[in-house]
């Protein structure tokens, strides 16, 4: 599995499927006027199917996801722990003094309005090692909603945002919440950005209890996982403390005892 290469869009096998089904009922209500409105029901059916689709961060439906690491950054040990919705002034700076002290290296998906905040403290993270990538420019919760000129702004700026502080253009896009719909794809196709999406997770902007999202990120955890945290937006403990910074120290911990290496999306995907 390599990054993706900007270029011509390539409709996905279940886009195509719903464009010959939306082709197909529209012959049919031609056809046979009278059976209008099955035909009318096939149809609404099927935009269904694509709105769920876009609700399952794992689908392939809409395109290619990643969900896991390649077979060979697994057979290496390697799984990438990705951080979302930072830079966070305030968190961020501890993110990055855990991760130091055991030597270990993530991703961090920016949001690009805060990139352009924090560009002092991006160009920290990119020089102790991190990857940055794209995780849209405003984070706006209507994202999956968007069409293709509101996908493009998004995608653009941010990319703009973060090539100006690490040097190079962001290889990899994360949705907010995971969320899409089928327009995204061929935005993703244009700009040479692969969507990646997670193994499992904490559910750490929700949970102030680092027990229970430790044990959510280590249920059964293997080479070639994806997990997934958060510096922005991070749900508070009662004492009122970040959850990653609670959770990351014993999350390295559990790694380190399983005898995996956490590594950039960049460097397991060459």
């Amino acid at each position: 599995m390599k990054p993706r290469q900007a270029g011509r869009w390539t409709p996905s096998v279940g886009i195509k499927a719903s464009m010959g089904f939306h082709a197909a009922a529209s012959v049919l209500a031609l056809w046979r006027p009278d059976d209008w409105l099955a035909a009318l029901g096939a149809v609404a059916a099927n935009h269904v199917l694509l709105t769920a689709a876009g609700l399952w961060p794992h689908s392939r439906l809409l395109g290619p996801i990643i969900t896991r690491l390649p077979a060979a950054a697994a057979a290496r040990g390697e799984v990438a722990i990705t951080i979302d919705d930072g830079p966070d002034p305030e968190v961020t700076p501890q993110v990055l003094d855990i991760l130091e002290v055991y030597g270990a290296t993530v991703t961090f998906f920016c949001i690009g309005r805060k990139v352009r905040e924090q560009a002092e403290l991006c160009a920290e993270m990119a020089a102790r090692g991190h990857a940055l990538e794209n995780h849209s420019y405003s984070h706006s919760h209507m994202f999956s909603l968007c069409g293709l000129s509101g996908f493009e702004r998004e995608l653009r700026l941010a990319q703009e945002a973060l090539t100006a502080v690490y040097g190079t253009p962001p290889q990899f896009f994360r949705a907010p919440a995971g969320l899409r719909n089928p327009l995204l794809d061929p935005v993703l196709a244009r700009l040479g950005l692969s969507l990646v999406s997670w193994t499992r997770r904490g559910f750490d902007t929700r949970s102030g209890q680092p027990r229970r999202v430790l044990a959510a990120l280590t249920r059964r955890l293997r080479a070639g996982d994806i997990l997934l945290l958060h510096d922005g937006n991070a749900a508070r403990t009662r004492g009122g403390r970040p959850v990653i910074l609670e959770v990351l120290p014993p999350l390295l911990e559990a790694i380190r005892q399983r005898r995996l290496r956490p590594v950039t999306l960049r460097a397991a995907c060459p």
